[in-house]
């Protein structure tokens, strides 16, 4: 078939390419001058880092399937290592190599912070859930689904893994998105809950490879370029005068609303009526300074926004540079990014050991998303991935089992894309 890709951010490049090698003809479509959406390359005085820090866990499959079809070394580019929330205080859960619920139930009862009675509720809150195959009642929040957890263990595991993968405070979280993340993450197999910690910037990772694997395979791929019309006709679809068989709508919710207003109010009035959630990443830097481990869990506070920190020279890249990441950051959006990057500052400097940092540290720029991801709470109507006959929605926000993530994006565009063909055949 001869297909549109509107979007080349990680759905689009997803779509894009597996089309491309089922040997149909591609056009990609992006707005913006560089592919990635979202989760894409921003230089910071000469250094390429990422309009936002980004980790993938070994569940994401399917992206780390991506990335080795255009030609990105998994192993080169990541640092792999078992599940670790590490505090500065000494205190944090690791997960040891092994399988699923053995590693589970090792790395809780090795947990520093927690006491006997605290482990042994989180081990059958655990066994709970996974007798209930991980799903709860619909509109459970994460609060209500862990509201017999300690204080200690909800500080420590639950509420850092909720605001990290959901980015939606627990208290407003829908429950069984995150049981979804835990079951394939702590649960789903041997290695699912490694974290794959980047080396490289997001662009390196995926969309500058996946745009010149394209090129390469004869797809047409235009940057700079933000699609006015989409009209249907009885050959297929009409992308600002040019005829396609099918469209893959992979831009923001917002654009494909617009795109898709004339052909399906009803669906593009769902994609608008979604709210978001921003993040903000802080840069710091300090030369000479190192962390105890490449990614570090921090206790959110009033003035105390990070709940985590990279350490980019600990990862192989830039030594010297630490992303600070806020995620459900509303308030601090609202307080201002010169505000934001001072309290992260103190938090720093507070967080951590004396002696941690040879120098005070300094800010070398702080980013804010402001859309970053829809806001996941209970009850809410996702857009689905059906718009019309012959166009079809990839996305992160796009119906699913999972939050707005990378791996959620992509299961997207390929689940776009296989539904465009089942409709042909």
């Amino acid at each position: 078939m001869k297909l549109a890709v509107i979007g080349a951010g990680w759905a689009g490049l997803a779509a894009a390419v597996r089309a491309t090698e089922a040997g149909h003809a591609v056009t990609l479509l992006e707005m913006a001058a560089q592919p990635g959406g979202r989760a894409r390359e921003l230089m910071v005085d000469g250094l390429p880092l990422d309009n936002g820090q980004h980790i993938l866990i070994g569940a994401y499959r399917q992206t780390l399937a991506l990335m080795q079809t255009v030609g990105v070394d998994i192993n080169a580019g990541f640092d792999r290592r078992p599940l670790e929330l590490r505090y500065p205080d000494g205190r944090g859960l690791r997960l040891p190599a092994g399988p699923a619920w053995l590693v589970f139930g090792l790395g809780v009862m090795r947990c520093r912070g927690w006491s006997l009675a605290d482990k042994t509720a989180l081990i059958r809150a655990a066994a709970g859930w996974a007798l209930a195959g991980f799903r709860c009642a619909p509109g459970t929040t994460v609060d209500q689904l862990c509201r017999d957890l300690s204080p200690a263990v909800r500080e420590l595991m639950i509420d850092p893994l909720c605001i990290a993968a959901l980015n939606t405070p627990a208290q407003f979280a829908d429950a069984g998105i995150l049981l979804r993340v835990l079951q394939d993450a702590l649960f789903g197999g041997k290695g699912g809950a490694d974290l794959m910690l980047p080396r490289l910037s997001l662009g390196a990772l995926l969309p500058y490879p996946a745009a010149d694997w394209l090129r390469a395979q004869g797809a047409f791929v235009h940057m700079g370029r933000r699609v006015q019309t989409l009209k249907a006709d009885e050959a297929g679809w009409s992308v600002d005068g040019q005829a396609f068989d099918n469209v893959v709508l992979a831009c923001t919710a917002a654009e494909a609303a617009r795109l898709a207003q004339t052909v399906a109010p009803a669906w593009a009035a769902t994609a608008r009526a979604l709210h978001y959630e921003p993040i903000i990443t802080v840069y710091l830097r300090c030369p000479g300074a190192r962390l105890a481990a490449p990614m570090m869990a921090l206790v959110e506070g009033p003035q105390a926004p990070a709940q985590f920190v990279f350490d980019h020279g600990a990862l192989g890249a830039t030594p010297g540079v630490f992303a600070f990441v806020i995620s459900g950051a509303r308030q601090w959006v609202n307080a201002g990014l010169d505000a934001t990057a001072a309290a992260v500052l103190l938090q720093a400097r507070q967080a951590f050991p004396a002696g941690t940092w040879p120098t005070p540290p300094e800010m070398l720029r702080a980013v804010a998303e402001k859309r970053a991801t829809f806001r996941c709470v209970p009850g809410l109507q996702r857009p689905l991935a059906a718009v019309a006959p012959g166009l079809a929605a990839a996305g992160d926000y796009v119906a699913g089992p999972y939050p707005a993530t990378l791996e959620g994006a992509v299961r997207s565009g390929l689940a776009a894309l296989a539904s465009l063909g089942a409709a042909a055949r």
